[in-house]
């Protein structure tokens, strides 16, 4: 047989996996549901009396809509029982997350989005509950007040945040999930989803979302586990198996979130010997290099395994130039990251959002992967990674010379005196801090040393004591500025707009929901309008003050304008819930 054929075989099944992947547009339950290849009649003993219970806390999210110093559109509202449930409508005493529809990625503050990310992870926001005991899962059910359908994924932990002794392992299992799906109601719901059974007890469970085909914030308001105390007996029938189901997507939920076996990938040595490379010898390299730029990064830790050839292009640093592992943030550790560094060395941008948190990511395995991979960073995300401390902080100052784009969206854990080291940071392009700890002086020395900013999130940031300071400190030194959020700022006024509108007239993007203190009658507004007329988004939420005039301005002077938030009524405890995009 000719020597060429294995190479031939290789070639044939990769390219019969890029086939199927590219040609896969059901879900993975249609797909089995169609073939009818698994049929599983799974009981739950009479003996093992069921546990119904309400979350007892909320341990952790990444976004909502309403603000750190009060319960009104809180993911805080989901502990206890239903407060709202089973009317419908727009209660602040439910959950919203900050975003829906698909206008947000529209906006000029939008960051592209990372190539190589798996068609699979499509989840947007999360939110982590925990209950008051560990059980074995018979149900998850959410209860949805206003415009449902957000709920894509449901996962369960074997962690239990409520005992004194650190767990062993800590595992991720999916009980369910789905891609993102219109739903043409907006009335109150129970969401109950046909969730998997897990061999392991849990009292902490994970909701992650997608807003993106909503028409407007989803709302809920308490979610219910149900268990057993015992691990319940399960009776299976199961056929054979139509090998069309057995897709990609099957072995990641196996995996639990696509990175189980990882790190024996990554670190995989037994390569098959062969006299030649068959067929792949006469390609091109930067042909075979765009070739498997298509696969994901599971997917090609695997073909790195196929042999010496494919193994070299696998480890390529090229391949690695984007790297984004947020959706593998339930098996990502100190052991990938350190498998990773030597393909890393090139890597530009780097998404680790979502990942290291409960012990997965040791500071020290952080610093290490920097000080191999961090030359060559521009663009660093790190949205709600609570492994984050000051030394975190400090290694990105000193390993990043380059860096120009930084995410810290609600690392909320980070002490205030860590936002220090940003200042070092003086090439930064776009800095987010929302939710986050910073204090005026740290912010105040990142204005000076960070000239170039033309993106500034600074939403929610509850330690600083006066925007006038920071607004007039924009002002006078980010001349380049073109957006700049302060959602639910609490104190500035129309001083502070004013140097606002003076300095920075590149402004594209400016959100000042909900700060209170502004008045229309003094003229902001106005000055606003007459002063930026390159404004594509605006968004005055929740300030009743804004008049005909102020309207009328902003249409004769902000011909560009494409997102205006004017909205506000009247609403109970003397909150006021607000949106509109036009």
């Amino acid at each position: 047989m000719s020597p060429v054929f294995p190479m031939l075989t290789v070639l044939t099944m990769f390219y019969y996996i890029c086939l199927r992947r590219r040609a896969r547009t059901a879900t993975r339950g249609e797909m089995m549901n169609s073939h009818r290849t698994i049929e599983s009649n799974s009981r739950t003993s009479p003996l093992h009396a069921e546990v119904v219970q309400y979350a007892k806390e909320v341990v952790d999210f990444s976004s909502h809509y309403g603000s750190e110093n009060s319960m009104s559109y809180t993911m805080w509202n989901l502990a206890g029982v239903p407060n709202v449930f089973p009317s419908s409508g727009d209660f602040t005493q439910t959950a919203v997350f900050r975003t829906y529809g698909t206008w947000w990625d529209q906006c000029p503050s939008a960051s592209l989005p990372f190539k190589r990310t798996p068609p699979n992870f499509q989840s947007q926001d999360y939110v982590e509950l925990t209950f008051e005991q560990q059980v074995y899962p018979t149900a998850v059910h959410v209860l949805e007040t206003y415009h449902p359908g957000a709920v894509i994924r449901i996962l369960a932990c074997s962690a239990n945040p409520y005992s004194p002794i650190p767990p062993a392992e800590v595992r991720w299992e999916i009980l369910w999930s789905e891609r993102p799906t219109k739903v043409n109601a907006s009335q109150a719901r129970q969401f109950k989803p046909c969730i998997k059974q897990i061999n392991f007890p849990t009292n902490l469970i994970r909701l992650e979302v997608n807003s993106s085909l909503l028409d407007y914030y989803t709302e809920l308001d308490a979610v219910v586990l149900h268990g057993t105390k015992d691990k319940p007996v399960l009776s299976l029938k199961t056929s054979l198996i139509d090998m069309n189901d057995l897709e990609d997507d099957d072995y990641e939920e196996k995996d639990g979130c696509g990175m189980d076996s990882l790190n024996k990938k990554f670190s995989s040595t037994a390569l098959r010997e062969g006299p030649n490379n068959g067929y792949f010898d006469k390609l091109p390299y930067e042909l075979i290099q765009l070739i498997l730029n298509h696969l994901t990064l599971p997917d090609l830790c695997r073909l790195a395994q196929t042999c010496k050839l494919l193994n070299q292009h696998c480890c390529d640093p090229l391949q690695y130039i984007h790297l984004n592992l947020q959706p593998y943030w339930a098996k990502l550790n100190d052991t990938s990251l350190e498998f990773l560094q030597s393909r890393c060395t090139l890597v530009q941008w780097l998404n680790l959002s979502w990942t290291g948190n409960r012990g997965f990511i040791s500071v020290a395995g952080f610093s290490r992967f920097l000080k191999v991979c961090g030359s060559e960073l521009v663009r660093l995300e790190l949205s709600c990674s609570h492994f984050l401390n000051e030394t975190c902080l400090e290694i990105i100052s000193e390993m990043c010379p380059n860096l120009q784009d930084l995410n810290l969206s609600s690392c909320d854990k980070l002490p205030p005196q860590a936002f220090n080291h940003i200042a070092k940071l003086c090439g930064l392009r776009r800095l987010v801090l929302y939710r986050t700890k910073i204090e005026q002086t740290a912010l105040l020395s990142i204005l000076n040393f960070c000239s170039e900013l033309q993106h500034l999130s600074l939403g929610s940031c509850v330690m600083i004591e006066d925007y006038d300071v920071i607004a007039s400190m924009i002002g006078a030194k980010c001349k380049k500025l073109r957006t700049l959020d302060l959602w639910r700022c609490k104190n500035i006024t129309e001083n502070g707009i004013a140097e606002l509108a003076s300095g920075c007239p590149l402004l594209e993007e400016l959100d000042l929901g909900w700060c209170p203190t502004l008045q229309s009658s003094t003229g902001c507004f106005a000055r606003l309008a007459r002063q930026l007329p390159n404004l594509q988004k605006l968004f005055l939420t929740a300030n009743r003050s804004v008049c005909d005039t102020d309207i009328e301005e902003l249409a004769c002077n902000c011909t560009r304008l494409r997102q205006l938030d004017i909205l506000a009524r009247a609403r109970k405890y003397g909150e006021f819930q607000s949106d509109m995009a036009t």
